[in-house]
């Protein structure tokens, strides 16, 4: 409990909106899955810290990038989640359920490109039934893996949250066919007692 209370303070300290932003910020450290991200979609946004931690990391790369070919002169991050989001400056924010066919127009209108990079911290609202949540997670996952399908540009890269338990082996395979380099990791700021585990895919095939 001190260990996730540190995190909770630290959060509030500087400023993001959940102690979750530790999470990203340690998956970043391991991964370097902002390297030339300028175009970012994180689904299941709600509170914002990803939100947040996704426009430090853009911001930097408009400078770090500047002289390269590569290079954009903007960024573009839109979050999407079916609860309320308070706003952060130039980021967009959509109330949406993110399984639905109208979340492909916003993210088409939005964009008009491919993306660098999807993140997903969506989770279910958990029963307390392991085995049910697992499933219906995976589910949500699955749903995810279309959006990335579709949206996710050639080399790209994809962080999701997952559960641990059934079914996550099928998906994980899933996962291996689209990426050049996949892993899973569980941050430091994850709770000891969570089965939650992030899957980390680089390089889209």
């Amino acid at each position: 409990m001190h260990k996730q209370e540190s995190f909770y303070r630290q959060a509030k300290k500087e400023s993001f909106r959940a102690r979750s932003a530790y999470k990203l910020f340690d998956i970043q450290k391991r991964f370097n899955i902002f390297k030339r991200a300028f175009y970012i979609l994180d689904l299941g946004c709600a509170p914002g810290s990803w939100l947040q931690v996704a426009k430090k990391f853009a911001e930097e790369n408009l400078i770090k990038y500047k002289d390269q070919f590569y290079h954009r002169d903007h960024y573009k991050i839109m979050g999407v989640d079916i609860k309320k989001v308070s706003p952060i400056e130039s980021i967009i924010i959509i109330k949406a359920d993110l399984t639905k066919l109208e979340i492909q127009e916003q993210i088409d209108s939005f964009f008009k490109n491919k993306l660098d990079l999807i993140l997903s911290d969506a989770s279910i609202k958990k029963t307390g039934n392991k085995f049910t949540d697992n499933i219906r997670q995976i589910r949500l996952c699955n749903e995810i893996l279309k959006l990335v399908e579709t949206n996710l540009k050639y080399k790209g890269n994809l962080v999701i949250k997952a559960f641990q338990g059934s079914d996550f082996d099928n998906f994980t395979r899933k996962m291996k066919y689209m990426f050049r380099f996949l892993k899973s990791y569980k941050p430091k700021s994850s709770k000891k007692k969570s089965n939650e585990i992030f899957l980390v895919g680089l390089n889209k095939i």
